[in-house]
């Protein structure tokens, strides 16, 4: 175990959602003061400006790996139940499902001045259509004439949500109230070593001056940008985009992962998508759409480009099976990258082989979700020397690198 007496100088690279969650549970671990420890983390453009910030933000007791995923949830409803999580960053328990569909043909997103009445009051034709699909009563926001069946995946006892912008940059304010430093605008050129132990990490900032601090433990939590930091780590990224719709009235809450076809329409051909659509508490719909490798990872976060016409595909694909959405207004166009093991399984997080470097990254579209449960083992692995909350073996890094 490591000697909590003696003074530590803790590195976190990356100010995402794993980033962030490491800088919260170290300042809660027993061994942790602020007297003696110091933390910091550095971010090579803003907090949550990556896929932490851009993500869907669905929480799932099916979700995976299975050896982090309960201790995460169970970690997600205590850290909303003592900071007022539900208002801070809409946390809140949902239903989830598994919709089949065929789409009506679209021409344009409305952008709210469509003239289409409200479906909030439908015909008793209507709800028949939907019960008979399986449709729950109160998920009455898709088209009876488009939707073909319904299977429920999580209910508000396995699955729930937040905000993931809000979620991340709360955990990093929370850290930072407790004693962490935040450094954003700083890219890590280096981590630099000792024989066999980390020494120090060298960065630059906005200016390009180079700064080195002293490090005694450093966690690589860049999510895909973690190779460029530490090239043994197999860790790559994929590119997704989203969008942030205003609906034309209020709706249900659940999260939808769906089957659509659509039909064909002037030149373009049938085709079969499945975009994913959730429902968020404050009048925001988020739906994303199916990833792509097409655009190299660029050098931060504030460099990801976003393709107009992949977003516009994603709205006029809900758009086709819910006229709420059709009608609604698109709030924001985004894109990130996901981070990917390169190979089975993943995440990787854990001792890397080097004295004091802990790695915690690769947790594709699951970050939000375990990004609790992996802060909380990151901070044993700094203060305990091994994972003391989850059995998390078949995670270790040094079976990869």
């Amino acid at each position: 175990m490591p000697d909590a007496s003696e003074p530590r100088n803790i590195v976190i690279v990356g100010g995402g959602i794993i980033g962030c969650t490491s800088a919260y549970f170290l300042t809660r671990h027993l061994l942790y003061d602020p007297a003696k420890h110091k933390i910091t983390i550095l971010e090579a453009s803003k907090i949550a400006g990556g896929a932490s910030g851009k993500a869907g933000g669905l929480l799932a007791l099916w979700a995976y790996p299975a050896s982090i995923v309960p201790l995460s949830y169970k970690l997600h409803a205590e850290l909303a139940a003592e900071h007022n999580g539900a208002s801070r960053w809409g946390y809140r328990q949902i239903h989830c499902g598994q919709l089949s569909a065929t789409g009506s043909p679209t021409s344009k997103f409305t952008n709210g001045t469509s003239d289409s009445l409200s479906l909030q009051k439908r015909d008793e034709k209507a709800i028949g259509k939907l019960r008979a699909a399986g449709i729950p009563a109160d998920l009455d926001w898709f088209s009876p004439t488009a939707v073909r069946s319904y299977d429920e995946m999580g209910d508000p006892s396995t699955t729930a949500q937040v905000h993931p912008y809000q979620f991340t940059t709360s955990m990093a304010a929370l850290a930072e109230a407790a004693g962490v430093k935040v450094i954003t605008n700083a890219r890590v050129t280096a981590l630099n070593t000792a024989g066999d132990k980390v020494e120090s990490v060298t960065y630059t900032d906005s200016a390009s001056t180079s700064h080195t601090l002293p490090t005694t433990d450093i966690i690589v939590a860049a999510g895909p940008w973690t190779q460029r930091v530490f090239p043994p780590a197999p860790i790559s990224g994929m590119r997704a985009h989203s969008v942030t719709i205003r609906p034309s009235r209020p709706v249900s809450a659940y999260a939808i992962f769906t089957s659509i076809t659509l039909p064909a329409q002037g030149t373009r051909r049938a085709q079969h998508v499945s975009p994913e659509i959730y429902a968020r508490p404050n009048e925001e719909i988020y739906a994303c759409g199916e990833g792509d490798k097409l655009v190299p990872l660029p050098e931060t976060t504030a460099d990801v480009e976003t393709d107009e016409r992949r977003c516009k595909d994603i709205v006029e694909q809900v758009g086709a099976v819910s006229p709420e959405l059709r009608d609604g207004e698109v709030l924001v166009r985004q894109a990130c990258y996901l981070p990917n093991v390169d190979g089975p399984g993943g995440p990787l997080v854990g001792k890397t082989g080097v004295k004091g470097l802990i790695l915690a990254a690769g947790h594709t579209c699951w970050g939000i979700q375990n990004g609790p449960g992996t802060g909380k083992l990151v901070s044993e692995f700094v203060f305990d020397g091994e994972a003391k909350s989850a059995k998390i073996g078949g995670l270790d890094p040094r079976k990869v690198l």
